[in-house]
């Protein structure tokens, strides 16, 4: 397909999903009210409106949801490609994917069948007041959640990814011996040091960074200077409300007070009174009727944040989030390009009957093990729970998704997972070499940390510098590069190491890690 056909086929993608939205209808609202002032002009009425909604901020508007749609779209292909090649062009991707949604389903309903909890069902009318009763303070209520387990955890996840072969691959043909030193035996392309620089040159050793040149003991006396300069950017960048320009400016890094804006405004979450509203009904939809996997949240809450240092203090908040994430069948749009199929169950008595089969959890997601601290780092950003929901829920159908299902996708896990392994092979060879002959292969232990972005094992501060990054490029890479810098770092103590649990000692605290040194160093100060 050629690039002008490819433009055409996205530009009326993107008319057609703005069409029906929101922004659509008042934009029009907006251009037929100003036909009754007297500066619009019948015989150049067409510049006129469009003069109107460019002064107005109309224009500006539609560029940041164009800006998402862009984000969010399927990559361009044939128009005579079926719809699974937009999800996942791997036909072995496809089928392991599909594999293992069957397992974690069967898990899910053998839990359901042998607890003799339902799937779902409608609370009585008492149990419902209490629940509006204590919404804000759903943490103090302790459930007994001794006979659930998480439906899965990373580890299980890893073992799947492991096994992934390509059937037309023959890996004798290799040129490299290093290729069989990984877990990851896939013939992806993943990019290089020399790549990444490219990629990633606003992170070079010469461009101010926040998470480094502010702080006094590194840049002394220019560290104030370079943070006040570059928080008057951050302000106009705010000011003038463009997604674009907040992404390039994400970057190199989000000024504490501007983090929460600047999200927002890259993921064009606007927090307007009809999301209000979608968030409200959710809300009454969790009060309503209670779900299986509502125990399977409150369980992972309390084994993850619960535990945190950090993110105790935000329990009910993660239960509101999640509980009402769990009901939103807007998030079902996101498989039209995630390689990954909703699950599906059936209603009661209905088994095997496709007309009774329905989408469960209504939004398509089994949360398992860890899936709590997607959310958890973004409390420190917003304590309004409709604001802190819709900026989550964009995270999750952006990036998140990625870092539990099959694909072949620059940010999908199994990417990572092989980029990670490369980097370390190509740049440590020695350290590799060395923990793999000792039973201590490094994406064992690295693994959990991509798996949830660094939540949980990084400190606030250093984890959302890091996202900033994922936010600021679109991608997932710079977590397997950040989890290489870190072997790197610690290469000298773990080159001491003789067995996996010593190696996982060395690697036990991450939590004194900082993130932009360490990920500067490896990419920009490591010899190629």
């Amino acid at each position: 397909m050629d690039e002008g056909t490819e433009l055409s086929l996205t530009i009326a993608q993107i008319v057609q999903r703005l069409k029906g939205s929101h922004l659509h209808s008042q934009i029009e609202r907006q251009a037929k009210e100003c036909l009754h002032q007297p500066e619009i002009k019948l015989e150049s009425l067409k510049e006129d409106v469009r003069s109107f909604l460019k002064t107005s901020g109309w224009e500006r508007k539609l560029q940041n949801a164009v800006y998402r749609e862009l984000h969010v779209q399927l990559p361009p292909s044939h128009p005579a490609a079926p719809p699974e090649h937009l999800k996942e062009p791997l036909a072995y991707m496809r089928k392991a994917q599909a594999s293992w949604e069957k397992r974690v389903l069967k898990s899910l309903n053998s839990m359901s069948t042998e607890l003799g909890v339902p799937l779902a069902r409608m609370r009585p009318a008492a149990e419902q007041k209490e629940l509006a009763n204590k919404w804000n303070e759903m943490g103090t209520d302790e459930p007994d959640l001794t006979r659930f387990r998480p439906v899965y955890a990373p580890k299980d996840f890893l073992e799947v990814l492991i096994s992934l072969r390509n059937p037309n691959h023959d890996s004798s043909e290799d040129v490299s011996a290093k290729s069989h030193w990984g877990l990851i035996q896939v013939p992806l392309n993943v990019r290089d040091i020399p790549q990444l620089r490219q990629a990633y040159s606003e992170l070079n050793l010469f461009t101010g960074q926040l998470g480094i040149d502010d702080h006094a003991h590194i840049h002394p006396g220019s560290a104030d200077l370079f943070e006040s300069e570059y928080v008057q950017i951050g302000k106009k960048v705010v000011v003038e409300q463009d997604s674009a320009a907040a992404q390039q400016y994400s970057r190199q890094g989000c000024p504490t007070g501007l983090r929460a804006d600047l999200w927002a405004l890259i993921l064009n979450s606007t927090n307007q009174p009809q999301d209000v509203m979608h968030y409200e009904q959710l809300k009454a939809g969790v009060i309503q009727h209670e779900l299986l996997v509502d125990n399977l949240i409150y369980k992972d809450v309390k084994l993850t944040a619960s535990n945190d240092d950090y993110y105790f203090v935000f329990e009910d908040f993660l239960y509101q989030v999640l509980l009402c994430f769990s009901r939103d069948t807007a998030v079902l749009e996101h498989f039209k390009y995630n390689s990954a199929n909703p699950p599906k169950s059936y209603i009661q008595g209905k088994v095997g009957d496709d007309e009774c089969a329905v989408v469960y959890p209504p939004n398509g997601v089994i949360p398992f093990h860890g899936f709590s601290m997607y959310v958890a780092p973004l409390c420190f950003l917003y304590n309004e729970p409709s604001k802190l929901y819709s900026v989550f829920r964009e995270m999750y159908i952006r990036y998140f998704f990625r870092l539990h299902s099959i694909s072949s996708s620059h940010s999908g896990i199994v990417s990572l997972c092989l980029q990670f392994e490369r980097l370390l092979q190509t740049h440590l060879p020695q350290l590799f070499y060395h923990l793999r002959q000792i039973g201590a292969q490094p994406l064992r232990i690295a693994f959990k940390w991509m798996v949830r972005a660094f939540s949980g094992y990084l400190s606030t501060d250093q984890l959302l510098l890091l996202w900033d990054r994922i936010l600021g490029y679109d991608s997932l890479e710079i977590v397997a590069v950040l989890a290489a810098a870190v072997f790197a770092f610690r290469a000298e103590n773990l080159m001491e190491v003789t067995s996996l649990a010593s190696a996982e000692a060395v690697l036990a605290d991450l939590s004194t890690l900082k993130v932009m040194p360490l990920i500067q160093i490896f990419l920009f100060a490591t010899a190629i």
